[in-house]
């Protein structure tokens, strides 16, 4: 199993029936994929659609995108608005969950995921807004950079999409939960030892007392 798709299932564990999730572009839209077979959530896309679905490749739609650009569907007694209202539903609190990809996030809660300094910005997107706006905000991405530095700091560096905005924190190696202000690990990977996600995380954080193994459900197939 890939660390992505590693993370997504156990991101999925995460999401509850019924639920307005957004998904963001990248890994979090792997989660989609591993839903238990009792959850069954309603995607919201913040380009004006509420019940998206992947795209049906027999008879696709032109007219039907992603936040990302990308092909997509909709599900029977979904619906489309315009920007924003879309928004006015991210902004007053409906949106239940939104996962993210993430390029730094601290032990205070920051998150930054929009822009590196010197590189081409396509456009902040609607994170800003979902990071603020939705009820639970979970960070899936691989624990280190290719180069193999932590994105798990003390303090950001990179430009905030927003201030003490994450939930909780999804890695191939462990869970993180913020509690009370403090960044929790409750959670590591099989065969990955405390000392291995210490060495690999910049981030000064305290041990859960009923710290577990990630279980993932390998039986759920994309």
């Amino acid at each position: 199993m890939s660390p992505k798709e590693f993370i997504a299932r156990r991101v999925a564990q995460e999401l509850k029936d019924g639920d307005i999730v957004n998904l963001g572009i990248g890994l979090p839209t792997l989660v989609a994929h591993y839903l238990p077979d009792d959850v069954d959530i309603v995607l919201q896309s913040e380009n004006g659609f509420l019940g998206i679905c992947p795209v049906d490749e027999a008879n696709p739609d032109p007219d039907l995108a992603n936040a990302g650009g990308q092909p997509c569907g909709i599900i029977s007694g979904g619906s489309t608005f315009d920007s924003s209202f879309s928004f006015a539903l991210i902004r007053g609190g409906h949106v239940d969950a939104c996962v993210l990809g993430g390029l730094e996030v601290d032990q205070k809660g920051n998150l930054a995921n929009w822009m590196i300094p010197g590189k081409m910005v396509p456009g902040m997107g609607g994170a800003m807004d979902l990071v603020t706006g939705a009820r639970k905000v979970i960070v899936a991405m691989e624990h280190n950079a290719k180069n193999g530095t932590a994105k798990i700091l003390k303090q950001c560096a990179l430009p905030l999409t927003a201030e003490n905005c994450v939930s909780m924190i999804v890695t191939e190696l462990a869970v993180f939960r913020f509690k009370d202000g403090q960044l929790v690990l409750t959670e590591h990977a099989p065969e990955v030892s405390v000392e291995e996600i210490r060495a690999k995380t910049d981030a000064e954080f305290v041990i859960d007392e009923q710290l577990k193994p990630i279980v993932v459900a390998e039986s759920l197939t994309a």
